[in-house]
Formats: C-alpha cells, structure tokens, sequence
C-alpha cells in the first residue's frame, strides 16, 4: 500500500489501547483502505533516548540467536524485525490462518507527534507516564480490526468479540528451578504474579482467573476460567460491540465487574443474545466457552509456551553462555548448592545449544503474553453460504459466524533476559513470603 500518513489524517485515528511495547489505534474516518483496521504504533521510555531512524532490526548478539531465520536478521529496522517475528517465526507455529501479520506503511514525524497528543487523555496515567509514541518511526502496522467482521455484500448489523490475554497455561516441570522456588511446581505463575501486583497496589483484588482451567481441555474448566475472566476482567478480558469497548479497561487493568457494569453488559447484549432478561450475560460466556473448548484453539499456544523446558532459571545461564559473560548467578550462589553441578552443566553446553534454549525461551514468552480476539456475529437461518467457521448456541437455538486471530504477538529483547529473571525471582519471592506471613497468622489466632 503506497501511502504516507501525514499531518491532517491523525484525527481519524482514536485510542483502542495499549500493551507495554505499542499503542493501538481505531480508524473512524471514511477512506476506504483504512475503514475496519488498526495501527500498531512503536513507544518508547520517556527517560529513555529517541532511537534513531535507520537503526538495525536486531543487535549483534540476536542476529545470532535469530540466524536461521534470514528475513528477520537481514531487517533494516526493528519494526520491520519485528513484522518479520510475526511473519516468520510465530505464524509457522501457531497457524497463518489465526495470525494476521499486517502490512508496513509510511507515516510522518507530524502525524505521529499529534496522534500522540491526542489520544494522551484516554491513557492510563501509568502509561502515560512510563511511555510516548515515538516520533522517529517512519513506519507503523496496518493490520485488520478484528473485533469487527470486514464489510461485504451481506448485511451485517451485529458483531460482538472478546479479546482474552490467557497467561502461561502450565506449571514448569524444570530440573532448574532451585529449591527455594518449588512453589512454581505448584502455583501458577499468574496467581503469584496477582500477590506482588497486589502488594504494590496495582490491582484491588486478586483475580478470579486460572489459567490452568483455560488451558484444560476440560468443557467445565473453561467455561470456570471465562466467568472468573467476567468476573474479574483486569487486562486479561474485553468485550467490544461493533468494535467499542462495553467490558473491560480501554488502556489497562479493569475493576471487578459490579452489579452496575453488569446489568450494563447485559442490556448491550440485547442487539445479539436472543435471550430473557438476565440470561443473556451466561448465554454469552457460554458462547465464548463452547468456541474456545470445541475449536481447540489453545492447544497450538501451549505447545508454543512448552518449547520453555528450561525455565527463566534455566534459561539464564544459557543466556549467559550466549554473551560470553560470567554468570551472575552462579556468582551467588555457593559452591555446595546441591544444584550448582546442574548449573554447571548448563555452562558446558554448546553455543548452538545454548543459543535454542534462550530463541526457544524468548518465543514462548511471545506466546505467554499474547492475546486471542474472537469476533462473533449471528448466522441468519438460511444465510448464504458463509467463508467462516460456525458454532451453535443451544440455549438461544442460534448459529453465529467466527473468526479468531492471535494478536500482540511481540519480539522479546535478548537484552530483558535479566529482567525476566530478576522479575521471576521477586515474584516467586513475593509470595513465598505472603504465604510464610499468612502461617504465622494463623497460628497466632
């Protein structure tokens, strides 16, 4: 598409929100090319450097992690570097059909510049504070709103979808993870994590979320998993009708739902739920339940997380043996440490070895941070045929079209290899403390 966004288009384009790494933005204006998509725009750390136009995709260190695959290492730019992940590395693993990888188009200093001041109060503040678009791209993600259904010759007056951030779907099973830790082998990663977000107050209240029912397999489980999501949103559910938000925070985490935002919820599902009073919330989560179950969806994304056998405790060591550097860890760790001589063995691995333990831990922290939408409108009886899978809805004795698409499918930096370490060890850390805290509570009562 050759086109270049510039001064007067910014206004057509409104805040949809945003992840750690992009904001995304919804088209409202009339061009044709741009009617039922979005823009992935790059951020950058205020207290950090603008980084330059021209600079490479990848560093020195990740062309070599990243070696096999020539598209990426030969990226000019790290948009492009990322477009080619997407494009490359994570559709081959979990399916084109359910990855839209988008197109590259150009943009202006100016257009990025206004579009940032624009949206600046609709964001979060902590996102405000921590991040602004970066006005030294020449280039942004066009990729389809898939919260709507593209327009054609059927009329379709109704579509509702549900975008889902499912966490790791696993408990690790690593010979690595140190004894102090063990709990990992038995609590999720994301019911620990919810403790210290508690802790430093960045949630009210812990979420009623398991991951591990999503992931199940299990018919009962998942539909567990889709009502505690209901139940408590935070940035792990959204609902949009006709691609607006009706559930769930535009740029962040979302309080539990009240009785107020629920009887919102329920009279919005009016247009799509053919449903009494009062049971058209339940018929759609069951929608949702019977979709994720029947469609197998989360069993491409699990194997993707699995290919992380080693653990972040695991993991780091080889990451170590990559930038040919001492090991920190090892370095604080005392030589008696019954598991200093697997530690050890981790060191005396292969380079090439070493470099498939830290690309396949990096590829599977893509798939435990990604999102799914699922997009939903009703199949009228006797309907044409139609391009799209179809699921049945027996308590509204209604058929409905969907697709569904992984999204947020970033490049993890080979340099965050330590943050994710020193991260994983403060919230493992956390809650071993909490849980000593609540014992000796208990006691004393």
């Amino acid at each position: 598409m050759a086109m270049v966004l510039q001064e007067n288009d910014a206004r057509e384009w409104c805040y949809r929100g945003e992840g750690a790494v992009n904001l995304v933005l919804a088209y409202s204006g009339e061009q044709p090319d741009f009617v039922g998509k979005v823009l992935r725009v790059q951020k950058i750390p205020r207290n950090g450097s603008q980084r330059e136009n021209g600079h490479p995709g990848l560093t020195k260190l990740e062309c070599i992690i990243w070696k096999e695959f020539k598209e990426l290492v030969s990226a000019p730019t790290k948009e492009m570097a990322e477009y080619n992940f997407v494009q490359h590395v994570m559709c081959s693993l979990l399916g084109s059909k359910n990855v839209d990888a988008g197109i590259h188009i150009s943009v202006t200093r100016e257009f990025l510049e206004i579009v940032d001041n624009n949206v600046l109060c609709q964001r979060p503040s902590w996102h405000v504070d921590a991040a602004m678009v970066n006005p030294l791209c020449d280039s942004v993600l066009l990729i389809s709103d898939h919260s709507l259904f593209p327009r054609g010759a059927l009329k379709q007056d109704f579509c509702i979808s549900v975008e889902i951030k499912p966490k790791c779907g696993f408990l690790p099973l690593s010979e690595f993870i140190a004894s102090e830790n063990s709990i990992e082998r038995s609590v999720t990663r994301f019911k620990m994590h919810q403790a210290l977000k508690l802790h430093q107050g960045k949630i009210s209240e812990i979420s009623a979320y398991d991951p591990l029912d999503l992931f199940s397999g299990s018919d009962d489980r998942v539909h567990k998993a889709i009502k505690g999501l209901f139940k408590t949103p935070q940035n792990n559910f959204r609902v949009f009708l006709n691609g607006s938000l009706i559930l769930g925070g535009l740029g962040g985490n979302a309080d539990a739902t009240s009785c107020e935002v629920g009887e919102t919820f329920e009279n919005a599902l009016k247009c799509v739920i053919q449903a009494v009073d009062g049971q058209r919330t339940q018929c759609f989560l069951d929608l949702i339940s019977n979709t994720i179950f029947s469609s197998g969806l989360l069993n491409k994304v699990l194997e993707v997380q699995k290919l992380d056998n080693a653990d972040i405790e695991g993991a780091i060591h080889a990451y170590y043996n990559v930038i040919s550097q001492p090991c920190v860890v090892c370095n604080k760790r005392s030589a008696e440490d019954q598991l200093s001589e697997r530690y050890s063995s981790l060191h005396s691995i292969s380079n090439d070895e070493s470099m498939k333990i830290v690309r396949n831990y990096l590829i599977a922290a893509t798939a435990k941070d990604l999102s799914m939408m699922i997009s939903f409108r009703p199949r009228e009886d006797g309907s044409v045929e139609s391009p799209y899978s179809m699921v049945s809805l027996e308590s509204t004795n209604q058929s409905f079209d969907y697709k569904a698409y992984f999204i947020d499918l970033d490049l993890k930096p080979l340099e965050r290899m330590e943050y994710y370490y020193n991260l994983d060890q403060q919230i493992v850390g956390s809650y071993v403390q909490m849980v000593k805290s609540a014992q000796q509570l208990s006691h004393i009562e």
